[in-house]
């Protein structure tokens, strides 16, 4: 069984990684039963072996197993399933639901403050981090840039409460924004959401920025959704994505 490169179901727009591939065939194992909970997955090289895949690809589905709530690694023992469906992925220490609540109080009147508050020296990095994200194509390098994005932001708002907020979730944006890009490929829209952002600040627009920062997280949120809840007719859909 070789799930390398699988095409999306129904009509495109993009292609089904690798590792999406495995990640589907995995959950999908587990949540008709045939991985029970309290079952252990077979060893990595057994599944490397049965399903023609190399070792990066497969740990990367575990680890977006273990982030959905499906499964549990224990170092030496081996993967265990813990449950046979997806509730509330975990980023780090904050469940997304949770995060995704904090950053709509936090973040929508940030970009609200900012745009009033804004300095040139913030304008001009905003800019220059956002003209960077545009043209960057590693995956890790662009989701490293994306939480600086969030938290210039924050210090454009001139309010170091802010900034300290965002950066105590930062490591949970990280990794939101990684299992959200390699599973909804996300980085080209949220680029545009962020330059919507950006465009709303340098203009001096509160409303539009908070309008921006909206937007950007319902897509967020319409992305994870479709992850943790695809629809059964299609899961590979086109659908929003986010960071």
């Amino acid at each position: 069984m070789n799930l390398s490169d699988s095409p999306t179901a129904g009509q495109p727009p993009r292609r089904v990684s690798a590792m999406e591939a495995v990640l589907a065939h995995l959950r999908g194992a587990i949540e008709r039963g045939e991985y029970a909970v309290g079952d252990k997955l077979p060893s990595e090289a057994e599944l490397c072996r049965t399903l023609e895949i190399s070792r990066p690809v497969l740990r990367e589905a575990l680890r977006a197993l273990q982030t959905m709530g499906l499964t549990v690694s224990k170092t030496g023992k081996g993967t265990f399933v813990v449950a046979n469906a997806v509730e509330d992925p975990t980023f780090g220490d904050y469940a997304a639901s949770d995060l995704l609540e904090v950053r709509r109080h936090i973040e929508i009147p940030v970009a609200g403050y900012a745009a009033l508050r804004r300095t040139p020296e913030n304008l001009d990095h905003l800019s220059h981090l956002l003209d960077r994200m545009e043209r960057e194509t590693d995956t890790t390098a662009w989701v490293a840039m994306d939480t600086l994005f969030h938290l210039a932001v924050a210090e454009a708002a001139q309010n170091p409460v802010f900034r300290r907020v965002i950066e105590e979730i930062r490591d949970a944006l990280a990794r939101q924004s990684a299992f959200l890009n390699e599973l909804g490929g996300r980085r080209e829209q949220s680029n545009r959401e962020h330059r919507a952002i950006v465009e709303a600040l340098i203009d001096g627009s509160e409303l539009d920025a908070v309008d921006a920062m909206s937007h950007h997280l319902d897509r967020v949120e319409t992305t994870l959704t479709h992850i943790v809840r695809p629809a059964r007719t299609d899961q590979h859909q086109e659908g929003g994505t986010e960071a």
